[in-house]
């Protein structure tokens, strides 16, 4: 699991990305990882939570290259339950997502 984070925060981190929002790559060169949610209770709907968002200054291939690899990572841990997956773009919640998000109790 160690190596699984540390492998996770170096490839998270060592990629220059534009975090303050200037000069963002267009949404055709940019991919988010999202992941299902585990449901809870009987009947309850699967979620899309966003994961991680991949606008590095190196272009659509280069990010989506980058989305893949932290997608598989994290699904091929042992015991986990929910899908991952990416989708090119920035994040954007879906009608799906503000439904849900009323249900949230912090």
């Amino acid at each position: 699991m160690t190596r699984f984070l540390v492998a996770t925060v170096i490839l998270l981190t060592g990629v220059p990305a534009c975090a303050d929002g200037t000069n963002r790559p267009s949404p055709e060169s940019v991919y988010a990882l999202y992941r299902s949610s585990v449901p809870v209770a009987p009947g309850d709907v699967e979620m899309r939570v966003h994961t991680a968002t991949f606008d590095s200054i190196y272009g659509e291939k280069y990010n989506r290259e980058n989305c893949v690899i932290a997608k598989d990572l994290f699904q091929d841990q042992p015991d986990i339950t929910v899908r991952y997956w990416c989708e090119r773009g920035y994040f954007l919640k879906t009608q799906n997502d503000l439904l849900h998000q009323s249900r949230i109790v912090t």
